[in-house]
């Protein structure tokens, strides 16, 4: 299967996997008691959709140290997945955004089952926080129960324990920074630790303990996969405000209504002058900016070339992860596919 990645199989195999994996705990909640069925719901639309980037990260984290194709692999590495449907959750909750592809987020669509509920949204927040935790749960459970041998999930067991710290302090920083004086260095600090690592970095160094990699090869994984992290949330940033709502299935607000320290606003911020940054703290002051505010946050970015900033800062984290990349030396197999994941990860659409 060298070329599986990039293929409908690899990602008919990786949704094969998650919605049997999540079906089953799904069901294991309405075993309880059918008033979890929005619960449960709610668990399966979480991995309905997605790319799934992470899971191809780690698969070819393990193919490149010159392990064979396997579905126990395909398990573990679909547990990525799940890793990733709980931060969306979290995410979707602390920045109370209202859609994710295309559709109401959990904190948003449990409220219809809370209509007797004395605080209906605060109760579905706290239904949706729970479904997040759970979703890291089961992504633990598929992990262990992958198939593998213990001896080989023996050596990831540290790496997993790093990816979700690391994954928690991101997305704290991130609260703990909006607001703030926009800052590049600190909003790339947030980038890094909230996506870049868990998205690229981490997939391919768990896929590479799995397989026994060495150091050089570890080392390798990293720099190639932190700056493509960073170009693929940088990416994010630019669709967040600028990219079709109808494409990216998210709210074009979400960054500008919650104040974010996108790296985009701070480039915006450090290239603006006192006029435009009057305008812009004149714009974030509104509770809940209209499709004018909108545009005119847009044109003063447009206006400080800031897009190109981070275009060009995307494309210098590209043209890094390259070349780490062809320092390793790899297999052709995983080479063209690392490759190709590196563009299909910071060239999209959505």
């Amino acid at each position: 299967m060298a070329e599986g990645w990039e293929s409908a199989a690899f990602k008919a195999r990786v949704d094969d996997v998650l919605r049997s994996h999540v079906a089953r705990e799904a069901d294991g909640l309405t075993a309880v008691d059918p008033a979890l069925g929005p619960v449960a719901e709610q668990l399966e639309a979480a991995v309905a959709d997605g790319k799934r980037l992470r899971a191809a990260f780690c698969y070819w984290g393990w193919r490149a140290v010159g392990q064979p194709d396997s579905d126990a692999l395909v398990r573990a590495a679909s547990a990525m997945e799940l890793v990733h449907a709980a931060a969306v959750v979290h995410d979707d909750l602390i920045d109370d955004s209202p859609l994710r592809h295309g559709r109401p987020t959990a904190h948003i669509a449990l409220r219809t089952a809370l209509e007797h509920h004395p605080r209906p949204a605060a109760g579905a927040r706290s239904l949706a926080m729970l479904v997040g935790d759970l979703l890291m749960s089961i992504a633990g459970q598929l992990f262990v129960t992958s198939g593998l041998p213990a001896a080989y999930l023996g050596r990831a067991r540290p790496l997993w324990a790093a990816l979700a710290r690391d994954l928690v302090a991101g997305e704290c920083l991130e609260i703990l920074h909006t607001g703030a004086a926009p800052d590049t260095t600190a909003s790339l600090k947030v980038i890094r630790y909230k996506t870049a690592k868990y998205t690229v970095e981490q997939p391919l160094l768990i896929g590479g303990a799995l397989a026994g990699a060495g150091g050089r090869l570890r080392g390798g994984y990293s720099a190639y996969g932190v700056p493509l992290g960073e170009a693929f949330q940088l990416r994010d940033d630019l669709l967040g405000l600028f990219g079709d709502p109808e494409t990216t299935g998210k709210a074009g607000a979400d960054d500008v209504r919650g104040n974010r320290p996108t790296a985009l606003f701070a480039e915006t911020w450090r290239l603006a002058g006192d006029e435009e940054r009057g305008r812009l703290r004149e714009l974030l002051a509104r509770r809940e900016p209209d499709g004018d505010a909108l545009e005119a946050v847009r044109e003063v970015m447009r206006r400080l070339e800031a897009p190109e900033r981070v275009e060009a800062m995307i494309t210098e984290r590209v043209g890094e992860a390259l070349r780490a990349l062809d320092e390793l030396n790899l297999p052709a197999a995983p080479a063209a596919a690392l490759t190709a994941l590196a563009h299909a990860a910071a060239v999209r659409r959505s």
